[in-house]
């Protein structure tokens, strides 16, 4: 990160006094800025529960949930960070309640710079930990660790590159948000991309298979699935689960665990594809039209 001096200090260093000295302004949107006073926060080795931070605080505190969080910047008082696996992403780093953090093509690491804010942070909320807060470490090099002042705390950043939770993913170990738009990842312990920079299912790479074809081994099939009104998971949405053919009522997006098959038709009828996880925008891959789904389970 550049500092208001000019002088760039290493990355991961996080608050180094030595770096900035007085010149640290609070940069709102996250913009890179001189952070100093390097007894602000703390590190420690292990699990929050190791360490036995207190329950409903930090990454446990009920409004530190992305959909939650979503609704107003949360600066916790602690952070944690695990180098760990969510869905196929293995490694990727996931916080202390087991939600996975993400970074932002449109972001840079030298210097780290946050180029989401507005509309964009209420989808994907930043990861702030509060001044004086406590940052746990499991399986991370402290080295990979740094910090971006943003809304009167810290955003982590991970590798140079700040760091986020997706608001669409609703409990520990979902990757909704992997691949979406073709610039938000998982974030490895080193900064890098999980599942190597692949939009996975979101890009609808599986999407294009021919009626009653085999999704392919990789894939498992989906029990239920949210059909949102508009691309990007937009709502309104839809949720359908169950045996049988469902009919569903939009056609922007939709969020699936696995292989399923979709219609042009209702009861099934017209033509048909078999997607393979989430789709961000059904018309992109030119099936802007969904009446009815059946799951292959």
């Amino acid at each position: 990160m550049t500092y208001g001096t000019g002088r760039a200090c290493p990355r991961g260093h996080g608050l180094l006094s030595a770096c900035g000295g007085n010149d640290a302004t609070d940069a709102g949107a996250g913009a890179s800025s001189s952070v100093s006073g390097g007894s602000e926060l703390s590190f420690q080795n292990g699990t929050a529960k190791q360490n036995n931070a207190p329950a409903k605080t930090g990454d446990f505190a009920p409004d530190a949930a992305p959909a939650v969080a979503a609704k107003k910047p949360v600066a916790r008082k602690w952070v944690q960070l695990s180098a760990g696996r969510a869905g196929q992403l293995d490694p990727v780093v996931v916080n202390g309640a087991g939600f996975t953090l993400y970074r932002f093509d449109k972001d840079t690491a030298d210097p780290s710079k946050s180029n989401c804010s507005g509309e964009c942070a209420t989808t994907w909320p930043p990861y702030l930990v509060a001044r004086g807060g406590k940052v746990f470490l499991d399986g991370i090099d402290k080295s990979a660790i740094g910090f971006i002042e943003r809304d009167g705390a810290f955003q982590v950043t991970l590798g140079g590159w700040p760091v986020y939770l997706f608001n669409k993913d609703t409990k520990s170990g979902d990757t909704n948000g992997q691949g979406v738009g073709g610039t938000w990842f998982g974030v490895k312990p080193d900064g890098e991309k999980a599942g190597d920079g692949q939009a996975g299912a979101d890009s609808g790479s599986d999407a294009g298979a021919d009626a009653g074809s085999d999704p392919g081994p990789k894939a498992s099939p989906a029990s239920s699935a949210t059909f949102f009104q508009g691309p990007n998971f937009a709502d309104p949405s839809q949720g359908v689960a169950g045996p049988g053919c469902r009919n569903v009522r939009f056609s922007g997006s939709l969020q699936a665990g696995g292989a399923l098959k979709i219609w042009d038709g209702a009861n099934c009828t017209g033509n048909v594809r078999i997607v393979n996880g989430n789709v961000q925008d059904l018309s992109g891959i030119g099936f802007g039209t969904v009446k009815s789904v059946r799951f292959l389970g």
